[in-house]
């Protein structure tokens, strides 16, 4: 151990592309250490994070809180799987029901596992209540879409790196574009067989899209109208992200299936659920659906933790009021600036655009400098600069950032 201690980041990227599988092209810092808003590498040197593992650690990097939540569990009991009761599922069920409005709790491990339960619990209710007949039941999706890279997520996806190579496909997807409420209406009115229409309240993965005000409000009530479940995707966006505990909570949108993840363990441990009404989640049986480690008490403790965390320093307030500054700051810089072609988001979700085409390195090289500079983000979809820090930043910890944001992208 004490020489693995001793590795240098070359030497850990080395280890990483020789006997790592090659699915993922990190941006080249090795870290060691987090706290709050901030990271380490193996050098000593410190960085502010702004993709906070895409969105799971908004309550900051090691929290004490839930550290202590963890490590106190951990000690006590880790794991029963679910052919017994353990006495901490019920109390973070109760506390995940009462936190968003929701009668009932399914608790997975990660956000594809989350979107899989609820694509299964959507085809359930439409056969058992709606009353489809078998094996007919579609369900809507929008293209751009990302929720997962399991087989049959990646079947409705149109990301040909996601994909390809990857047949035969899951059927049983229709595709409309994000944000036209046309789309989604003609196909509800032509298609008695859609089950449930699955959205991101905001698209994250293909470039911080944000749907006009009023598209996801409209789009539950065409879904009421159809007897169509409306389900959220908020693994990335839940949980504080934009300013308010949810995203559809922007339109006072309740969904009918709520899929959460990511931040809702703050990144400390894989927590993720989906949750719905007892009319939607009583199909669901013993032997219909589950998971070893889903609702295991070390998930159950930290979870209830990362949630209080998230109340209790009003995480949302401050991702609303730092989101504002945020975009206004860097608007202003855009106008003068014509390698910026837009700035957009919501709370602390933001991305710039970069004015090149989506197959240049100009996004990429501009992380790289930022990494240079003390920043850590990533781009997306080739032009596009994803900014997302820990919730807990300070407004002095963000202006030092902006300044650091628009030094860099001035040096280009």
């Amino acid at each position: 151990m004490a020489v693995l201690d001793q590795l240098t980041s070359q030497q850990a990227i080395d280890l990483e592309n020789k006997y790592g599988a090659h699915n993922y092209h990190p941006l080249p810092v090795v870290l060691s250490r987090g706290e709050g808003v901030y990271v380490w590498d193996v050098e000593g040197k410190r960085y502010y994070d702004f993709l906070s593992a895409y969105s799971a650690v908004n309550q900051g990097h090691c929290h004490p809180k839930i550290v202590d939540a963890m490590a106190k569990q951990a000690k006590t009991l880790s794991l029963t799987s679910r052919a017994f009761y353990n006495d901490k599922l019920g109390e973070y069920e109760k506390f995940a029901c009462e936190t968003f409005g929701f009668d009932k709790l399914l608790p997975m491990n990660t956000g594809a596992e989350a979107v899989e339960t609820a694509l299964k619990l959507c085809r359930k209710w439409a056969y058992e209540v709606k009353g489809l007949d078998e094996n007919t039941a579609q369900i809507i999706v929008c293209e751009n879409n990302f929720h997962g890279r399991t087989t049959t997520i990646i079947s409705f996806s149109n990301d040909p790196v996601a994909h390809k190579n990857f047949g035969p496909f899951t059927n049983g997807f229709i595709k409309i574009e994000y944000n036209n409420l046309q789309a989604l209406e003609e196909v509800l009115e032509k298609n008695k067989d859609v089950a449930g229409f699955l959205v991101e309240p905001i698209q994250g993965e293909a470039g911080v899209y944000v749907p006009s005000e009023g598209y996801l409000s409209a789009a539950k009530a065409l879904c009421k109208k159809h007897n169509v479940l409306f389900i959220a995707d908020e693994v990335q966006t839940g949980i504080a992200r934009t300013g308010k505990m949810l995203a559809v909570d922007h339109e006072n949108v309740k969904p009918d299936i709520l899929i959460l993840g990511k931040a809702l363990s703050g990144g400390a441990y894989p927590v993720s659920g989906v949750l719905a009404d007892d009319h939607i989640m009583k199909v669901i049986k013993p032997g219909n659906h589950g998971s070893t480690f889903g609702g295991n008490p070390i998930a159950a403790a930290v979870a209830v933790a990362a949630l209080e965390v998230v109340r209790d320093e009003k995480l949302a307030e401050n991702a609303e009021r730092l989101g504002r500054i945020f975009r206004k700051e860097l608007a202003v810089f855009a106008e003068t600036n014509t390698l910026v072609n837009s700035v957009r988001g919501k709370g602390l979700l933001n991305a710039i655009l970069i004015n090149d085409t989506e197959d240049s390195s100009t996004a990429w090289d501009i992380c790289m400098k930022l990494r240079d500079n003390g920043l850590l983000a990533k781009p997306t979809h080739g032009n596009i600069i994803r900014f997302a820090p820990p919730l807990v930043m300070t407004e002095e910890q963000l202006m030092d950032c902006v300044s650091i944001i628009k030094k860099t992208i001035s040096g280009f």
